[in-house]
């Protein structure tokens, strides 16, 4: 799927990614985003972006120039048959994306701290739907884990 505006390309992400996509991760996690064990994790030299739970065909790529620019995970937000409607959504979720996945939500989790990202998402369009108080505990404070959700049709 081509977004002109945007000069990007969006595909299902192939094996032959995972480099790319391992800067992609290495350079999306700072202490900024919180979750040191994960910084850790993904700058660790053995750290492999896909895995058994995370194959090729759960992400989405963006591609501008032909390089990878980012990616996006989706999955159903549960197993539950009544829940199957519902995507969750690892990073920024793009509209059209998740259109052509299927969904007719997206759903998402920001920690609270992050201010930035919580008004990118409410810009476009997320809704704050609830908030797990103190769902995270780091660097010795307790970080509340705010979920978003935002409907396609």
């Amino acid at each position: 799927m081509a977004i002109p505006d945007a000069g990007l390309v969006i595909r299902v992400a192939r094996a032959a990614d995972e480099a790319a996509l391992t800067r992609v991760e290495a350079a999306a996690w700072t202490p900024a985003s919180g979750f040191p064990s994960v910084i850790e994790r993904v700058n660790d030299p053995f750290f492999t972006f896909f895995s058994d739970d995370n194959p090729p065909g759960t992400h989405l790529v963006a591609e501008a120039d032909g390089r990878v620019v980012g990616y996006i995970r989706l999955r159903p937000a549960s197993r539950l048959r009544e829940n199957a409607h519902v995507l969750a959504v690892v990073g920024l979720a793009v509209d059209p994306v998740a259109r052509a996945r299927g969904g007719s939500k997206l759903s998402l989790r920001v920690l609270g701290t992050n201010e930035p990202a919580l008004r990118l998402y409410e810009r476009t369009g997320f809704v704050r739907e609830g908030t797990l108080r103190g769902e995270f505990r780091i660097q010795g404070r307790y970080v509340d884990d705010v979920v978003m959700g935002k409907y396609l049709a």
